[in-house]
């Protein structure tokens, strides 16, 4: 079948599902505008500062937007931040104490966040600092509620952790639905748990947040949905306004917290990021929703469906051949801007045990809101494709990356 009509004739069938993403962006972008305008963003917002960063005024409204836009009371939006995974140890480290125990009610968390946790050894880890670790699998995609009822009732947990994307799993993603009604079952037994939620990938994409649903904090990343593709690094951290001030406590030092941390230029990227953000998610849901539809055209098992509900912008195709996964996330690095000479290996990386294909022709080093797929090497072989800055580009990434793959 010739690539060109397979994605046309796709496309066609592809009208409605896209005016409402169309529709649900311009929500969007109106919460956005309107957190705009309810903080004054102005020029002076755009300064920088350095040293200790006192009285950073673009810092504070950042957060303030941040705040707003994701139903929190309070938020923490840093540059010193290195990655998601980073705020979520800080996150961690900043609401247990030992002895404390945390559970996760979805599953095994993220590679990066084992040795964190202390599932991978490692003397750095909560396990070392007598913090006790256990988890709950999900069951048929949705949360055991009935065995973390019963956990709970003979467990005194300090943090539930809910991983809402899929990870390296080849699990459905998790519902803000779910979560909200996992939510009222956690708090009905003990209203003194916090519930924290990995939000990375999820951002703009359902209408509900989870601290809008009661999520007592959750965290993400700024290369990914909500840096809208400017953002260079960085973090976000949103919830109760407490558990904020801790984790703020966490990032700098006892005292000083959330008042201190240079921005050191970084402020306009912040903004036109987060401005930019839900057309750049639309943009990357399109472009996961077309490469479910032409893959599985093209025989190949794909995780959503094209019609599915949409949690995250991460769409899998699960190619069950180490030589097709390969090629695949190649041809995704031809078709992407920066390095497109480019060809990704499987190779070693810290923070996960299997190799790892990745492709990320990015303009930021990372970035998954930019096009850019990767998978480890390991059975089913299963390519994990994010973003795209717009639908044209994602487009033409697809069909490069389907011609090196048939070729």
């Amino acid at each position: 079948m010739e690539i060109n009509n397979l994605i046309i004739g796709s496309e066609n069938k592809l009208k409605d599902i896209y005016k409402d993403i169309d529709d649900k962006s311009y929500q969007f972008s109106e919460k956005v505008l309107n957190a705009f305008h309810k903080y004054n963003i102005s020029e002076s917002c755009f300064n920088s500062t350095t040293g200790y960063g006192y009285g950073d005024l673009g810092r504070e409204k950042i957060e303030c937007v941040f705040a707003d836009i994701f139903d929190a009371e309070k938020a923490l939006v840093r540059n010193q931040f290195i990655s998601g995974s980073h705020a979520l140890n800080v996150c961690f480290f900043a609401l247990l104490r030992p002895n404390d125990l945390l559970l996760s009610i979805s599953g095994t968390p993220y590679d990066t966040l084992h040795e964190v946790i202390g599932i991978k050894d490692n003397p750095s880890s909560l396990k070392s600092f007598g913090i006790k670790y256990d988890e709950i699998d999900l069951v048929n995609d949705d949360f055991d509620y009935e065995k973390i009822k019963e956990y709970l009732s003979v467990n005194k947990v300090k943090v539930i952790e809910i991983q809402r994307s899929k990870g390296y799993s080849i699990r459905k993603s998790i519902s803000i639905d779910k979560i909200e009604k996992v939510v009222k079952l956690i708090k009905e037994i003990d209203k003194d748990i916090i519930v924290m939620v990995d939000n990375c990938y999820c951002e703009f994409v359902e209408e509900k947040t989870p601290t809008g649903v009661g999520v007592d904090i959750m965290v993400g990343s700024l290369i990914k949905n909500p840096g809208g593709f400017i953002a260079p690094n960085g973090a976000y951290i949103v919830g109760k306004e407490n558990l904020i001030n801790l984790c703020g406590e966490r990032l700098t030092l006892p005292g000083e917290g959330v008042e201190v941390g240079p921005t050191l230029g970084i402020n306009k990227s912040i903004l036109q990021g987060i401005y930019l953000a839900p057309s750049v998610v639309a943009s990357s849901l399109k472009t996961a929703i077309l490469t479910s539809k032409v893959l599985e055209e093209l025989g190949f098992d794909v995780e959503p469906k094209y019609n599915d509900n949409r949690v995250d912008i991460v769409q899998t195709i699960i190619f069950k051949d180490k030589l097709k996964l390969i090629k695949y996330v190649q041809g995704i690095q031809m078709g992407s801007a920066v390095d497109s000479n480019a060809l990704p290996e499987p190779s070693d990386m810290p923070g996960y045990d299997d190799k790892i294909i990745m492709a990320s022709g990015s303009f930021t080093q990372g970035s998954s809101i930019e096009i850019s797929c990767d998978g480890p090497l390991r059975d089913p072989y299963v390519a994990y494709q994010q973003g795209s800055v717009t639908y044209e580009y994602g487009k033409l990434a697809l069909k490069r990356a389907i011609e090196y793959l048939i070729k």
